[in-house]
């Protein structure tokens, strides 16, 4: 008797959008005690600025402080750290080793360019040696320089760079024929160690490892650490694809089919209108089940992770709107979310009178969602510590 082969579960959109807007903690916002979870869940807050990661997590959880924030920063319960596409992000501490150990192949490729510009492995060794020795307490990019060069028996060089248009001079430290900046040595060094942010000295940043900073620090192999990562990936952006993941971690769609391939026995295919894609086998019931309280409306800033988690925007938004959100230079704008849609831009400024938030619509609105819009625009003031709001809506 010949076997039918199992029906593949089919979702709608919308049910996609609730199932993520519920695992983002942006249908309902989380309590306030469980700050350190919601980042987890979210797939880490992107924290390029710092003020942005902290409006990410006020959209996600229930009448969250700032100070709240910076104590579990103070506490060592959140960590600052370079992941997922080589880019900061606010993690927890304890799952700091998932989320640089499960992206590390992206340093890989530093080890591979180094290598290609004729550096013999034995000095790029050396070089990640020197420059995780140097991190065994939080210390300045000058220091790092300084440290790992007297250990590499080299002179501190100059070097040209400072990234987002900015050109200044750094201190470099020579890799065989090559001089790398501190981030670029830290970058090579993210392949073997795993390093964070310390406390920050005045407006210049500090790097520590992770083994000398982190309380009852745990590392993770990095085969383990991408198995789990892509769990963690799935919970809160599936359905999704392997395209996705490559995007999201900032690894070689290869390297994730590959990573995918070890997790299948955990992964469901699912169609959405004709999209194919997986998500979680525990998750199935939960995505076919997911409906959204119409309307819904938060208030998203730059960078936020819920934009950022796969390759296709069709979900998100029309595609003539796309350059608004999108930008050069890899800027993502403030959105106002809609149902899982992104409805308008907005951004925030303070002056004497208050905080002023401006909202350009994308799409008509109706009454229920403008209240809605100030409603949050209220309750971002009280985050901020301001209570005079001033909301203009175009």
């Amino acid at each position: 008797m010949a076997k039918h082969k199992p029906t593949q579960p089919s979702a709608t959109w919308k049910q996609v959008a609730a199932f993520r807007l519920a695992r983002h903690h942006l249908t309902q916002r989380a309590h306030a005690g469980t700050l350190v979870a919601v980042v987890r869940e979210m797939g880490g807050a992107q924290a390029q600025l710092l003020s942005a990661a902290q409006i990410s997590l006020w959209s996600r959880v229930r009448d969250l402080q700032l100070a709240d924030v910076e104590q579990a920063l103070s506490k060592r319960n959140l960590v600052k750290a370079a992941c997922m596409r080589q880019t900061l992000f606010l993690i927890p501490s304890k799952d700091l080793a998932v989320f640089v150990r499960g992206t590390s192949r992206r340093a890989e490729k530093e080890i591979r360019w180094t290598r290609g510009k004729g550096v013999p492995d034995r000095v790029i060794d050396a070089a990640i040696e020197a420059a995780l020795g140097a991190l065994d307490e939080p210390r300045t990019r000058s220091e790092i320089a300084e440290r790992a060069s007297q250990a590499l028996g080299v002179r501190i060089q100059a070097a040209h760079g400072g990234g987002w248009g900015h050109q200044k001079e750094l201190a470099a430290v020579p890799v065989g024929h090559l001089n790398f900046p501190v981030v670029d040595l830290l970058h090579l060094a993210a392949a073997r160690g795993v390093v964070c942010y310390g406390p920050s000295r005045g407006h210049e940043p500090t790097f520590v490892r992770a083994d000398a900073w982190v309380p009852r620090w745990q590392d993770v192999a990095r085969e383990q650490a991408e198995g789990i990562l892509l769990h963690t990936y799935l919970k809160s952006f599936g359905p999704a694809t392997a395209a996705d993941f490559a995007l999201w971690t900032g690894i070689t769609l290869t390297d994730a089919r590959e990573i995918w391939a070890r997790e299948q026995a955990d992964i469901a295919a699912v169609n959405v209108q004709g999209w194919e894609a997986a998500i979680l086998r525990k998750d199935v019931d939960e995505l076919l089940h997911a409906e959204i309280d119409i309307p819904l409306v938060r208030l998203l800033p730059y960078f936020d992770s819920f934009l950022l988690g796969h390759r296709e925007r069709a979900h998100l938004m029309l595609t003539e709107h796309r350059p608004k959100v999108y930008r050069p230079q890899g800027w993502i704008s403030p959105v106002v979310l809609v149902d899982g849609r992104v409805a308008a831009v907005w951004e925030h400024a303070r002056d004497a009178n208050g905080l002023r938030v401006n909202v350009t619509r994308l799409a008509s609105m109706t009454r229920p969602v403008i209240a809605g819009i100030r409603e949050e625009a209220r309750d971002l003031g009280r985050f901020l510590g301001i209570s005079n709001v001033d909301i203009q809506i175009t």
